[in-house]
């Protein structure tokens, strides 16, 4: 919840329209859907705290994860009756402290 809360503040603050958060259907849940200069942006949030040894959040985000994001961005897109607007699939990767203040925080745009 920490890391999704910076993503979503630091997204608003460069601009972003967050239209939905924790956006679900059967298949799975999107984290955190925006508009940013005509743009749907479908942003995955991953965290991870304590040991660096565990990899980095994004290392994380493999190709059975990127192939049900997009499959929910179709479903969600579907639903909404939303056909013409430019996509895009963003990581945010959020490093969490101990007291789950955020340590450091990467914006991957365009991601896959």
């Amino acid at each position: 919840f920490a890391a999704e809360e910076a993503a979503a503040h630091y997204l608003s603050s460069l601009g972003y329209e967050i239209i939905e958060r924790n956006w679900r259907c059967r298949s799975g849940e999107i984290d955190i859907i925006a508009a940013e200069r005509g743009r749907l942006v479908f942003v995955e949030v991953r965290s991870r705290s304590g040991s660096p040894l565990q990899g980095t959040p994004e290392e994380s985000v493999d190709t059975r994860k990127i192939q049900q994001v997009r499959s929910i961005a179709g479903i969600y897109l579907y639903m909404k009756r939303q056909s013409e607007c430019h996509l895009s699939f963003d990581v945010i990767s959020v490093i969490l402290n101990s007291d789950l203040s955020v340590a450091s925080l990467n914006h991957i745009r365009e991601a896959f």
